[in-house]
C-alpha cells in the first residue's frame, strides 16, 4: 500500500510543481520570487501529504 501513496504522490507533486509554473507564467512573477513561491507550495502540499499517509496508515 505505501508504493501506490509514494507514486501518487510523486505525480501529484509533479502536476502541483506544473500549474505552479503556468501561473507563474500568466501572473508574470519575476524570477527572483518564483523559487519562494514554488517552496512555499512544495511544502505545504507535503505537510498535506504527509498528514494523509498518517491518518490513512494509522488510523
Amino acid at each position: 500500500m505505501i508504493i501506490p501513496f509514494v507514486l501518487f504522490s510523486a505525480l501529484y507533486l509533479f502536476t502541483i510543481n506544473s500549474m505552479t509554473n503556468s501561473l507563474c507564467i500568466q501572473k508574470e512573477i519575476p524570477e527572483e520570487k518564483q523559487p519562494k513561491v514554488f517552496r512555499t507550495i512544495n511544502v505545504l502540499i507535503m505537510i498535506l501529504l504527509t498528514s494523509s499517509y498518517l491518518r490513512i496508515f494509522f488510523t
